[in-house]
């Protein structure tokens, strides 16, 4: 019993040591008010997960900015995401309740930028993943497979003749 104890902690070990080794880790910034902007490149096959974007101090509200490269047409740039306040001590929203954090997806190609906020210290949490194309609806790459549509057909057709029910004759 303490072999299969023993080999069970070994396994699990070496298994815990491979997900830490090859898991695709978020990264993480903190952005003070003097740094310069910090700009992501999202290619086309990739996208951009943020999980957290807090901020510390400051007045203005920080914002994450997102051009679309080729889209002139509505001017190319949106604001999807704004930080969550973490200190409601100072400033508007001294007697707010305390905000949520919210999440955003972006796909590629995209330019990501995160203008710094005098006075604040900014923290952004993100990971960039490789769009594998798994064709979940959305038209994701590939060709799709076609699903067999089976239709039953009867073998044999019936024919009428004689009855149903065969009664006895007197």
């Amino acid at each position: 019993m303490r072999t299969l104890t023993v080999r069970f902690f070994v396994a699990a070990f070496f298994l815990a040591a491979a997900a830490v080794a090859f898991g695709n880790p978020f990264k993480s910034k903190i952005i003070s008010g003097t740094d310069s902007v910090l700009v992501i490149t999202v290619p086309g096959d990739h996208f951009l997960k943020i999980t957290n974007f807090t901020q510390d101090g400051g007045t203005d509200r920080a914002v994450v900015e997102v051009t679309l490269p080729g889209d002139t047409e509505n001017g190319g740039t949106a604001n999807v995401l704004t930080a969550t306040r973490i200190d409601l001590s100072t400033g508007s929203n001294a007697q707010n309740s305390p905000e949520i954090n919210n999440r955003v997806t972006i796909a590629g190609p995209a330019i990501v930028k995160i203008t710094p906020v005098v006075g604040a210290k900014l923290f952004i949490s993100y990971k960039k993943e490789r769009d594998e194309g798994s064709g979940g609806g959305g038209g994701g790459g590939g060709s799709p497979t076609p699903i067999p549509i089976f239709s039953p057909t009867p073998g044999v057709t019936p024919t009428p003749g004689g009855t149903v029910f065969p009664f006895p004759t007197p």
